[in-house]
């Protein structure tokens, strides 16, 4: 049996009911109850419809929506509510046959009118109640980026961290009130940012880098010196190929098993949108690197627990992907296979010769591929330059069939 839609999800920009199409606005002044943020009654302020406030947290809000079924519900929200709104969150509680979706004109969309730049070519991110470190991951090198702001004071926050990154002369609009009557407009360059700008507003960075900046791409593989680390760390070609072997993919979960300094947890994150990690990391030393080198790199809600495996993975959701990069056993291997999602990976490295056997062992028992990985680099040898060795490290590998 289909379900009847009851509930309508309304973009509404600054132009307010002027603003929405016909069908639209037949919706909204037929509502009987309006659930909104302050500006969005405001900005529907004619209709006379019960008024409801989002609450905090939002989930509580799903349990008011759903107690108005049977009535004539309209959900107002910036935009087009299916691109970084409520939508989604919606439509994870709520049967998408319920709902109709009425989308306005995107912030994205209106920003890239103002810029004149082409939606398909740029990256359209936001840190509206989210860490304001995400857009880390994204500065590189001729890239441009639209962002929904937290308030007034992301900017100025992102300001700073393209300049620490040696991207202080990229160029920077903030766009408010796009589409109304007060409508502004502030452009300046990163290095010298000082605008005070409303609380409510979109982003837009053109990043151009100095011949001093950070290269931080999201293929696995950065710079070993980026990490504040404490020498126990996976080096950044061996990081690579393990990277490769876990496979980061949109929204997936890694389980990064004694991580140490985070570089592998942090890589994952940065190398698929929406990727999580959960590093299980004994020493309270290692857990700071790795908070530091999250927030430094672009990975701000890398979540680590305290403790060893396989005690410590109780509890945890079931991961994509497991990287064990120390403490291997029998009854961690275990602990991580059994909780393993289909066509999860797992990969394991060891250096030491003790280590090595236990992966030799595993793989012998349960299949899977060995690989002994070597890495020379160029250092300086007196005078001239030789080669001098990593220690070399054996991976073993599998996928959940």
């Amino acid at each position: 049996m289909t379900a009847t839609p009851w509930l309508h999800v309304v973009g509404i920009g600054e132009d307010g009911m002027d603003g929405l199409t016909p069908a639209a606005r037949a919706v909204v002044e037929a509502a009987e109850v309006i659930v909104g943020g302050d500006r969005h009654h405001r900005l529907s302020d004619r209709v006379t419809a019960k008024r409801v406030a989002w609450p905090s947290p939002f989930d509580a809000m799903i349990a008011t929506i759903r107690s108005f079924q049977g009535r004539r519900v309209v959900v107002l929200v910036t935009g087009d509510p299916l691109w970084f709104s409520v939508g989604a969150r919606i439509t994870r509680a709520i049967p998408a046959g319920e709902i109709l979706f009425h989308p306005q004109v995107s912030a994205f969309q209106l920003a890239a009118a103002r810029m004149g730049w082409s939606l398909a070519d740029l990256e359209t991110l936001s840190v509206h109640g989210r860490p304001v470190e995400t857009m880390i991951a994204f500065i590189q090198p001729e890239q441009r980026l639209l962002i929904l702001t937290t308030g007034a004071e992301t900017p100025a926050q992102i300001a700073r961290f393209l300049t620490e990154r040696g991207f202080g002369d990229s160029r920077m609009t903030v766009l408010s009130a796009m589409g109304g009557a007060e409508e502004q407009r502030f452009d300046g360059v990163a290095a010298t940012w000082d605008h005070s700008v409303p609380a409510f507003n979109t982003l837009a960075v053109d990043c151009i880098a100095t011949r001093d900046a950070a290269l931080l791409p999201r293929v696995p593989g950065l710079d070993d010196a980026l990490f504040v680390h404490d020498g126990t760390m996976t080096k950044r070609e061996v990081r690579a190929v393990t990277l490769a072997k876990l496979m980061p993919m949109r929204a997936a979960l890694l389980w990064d098993v004694g991580c140490g300094c985070g570089s592998i947890a942090v890589e994952w994150m940065r190398a698929a949108a929406y990727a999580r990690a959960i590093g299980i990391e004994p020493r309270a030393d290692r857990r700071t690197m790795a908070a530091t080198n999250a927030l430094a790199l672009g990975a701000p809600r890398l979540h680590l627990v305290e403790g060893e495996a396989p005690a410590a993975l109780d509890g945890l959701p079931a991961p994509d992907a497991v990287f064990i990069g120390g403490g291997l056993s029998d009854a961690v291997f275990m602990a991580c296979w059994e909780r393993l999602r289909p066509l999860g990976r797992v990969v394991a490295n060891a250096v030491t010769l003790e280590s090595e056997a236990e992966l030799i062992r595993l793989q012998a028992i349960h299949g899977g591929d060995l690989v002994k990985i070597t890495v020379n680099r160029a250092e300086p040898v007196g005078p001239y330059r030789g080669w001098r060795a990593l220690m070399p490290v054996t991976q073993w590998s599998m996928v959940k069939r």
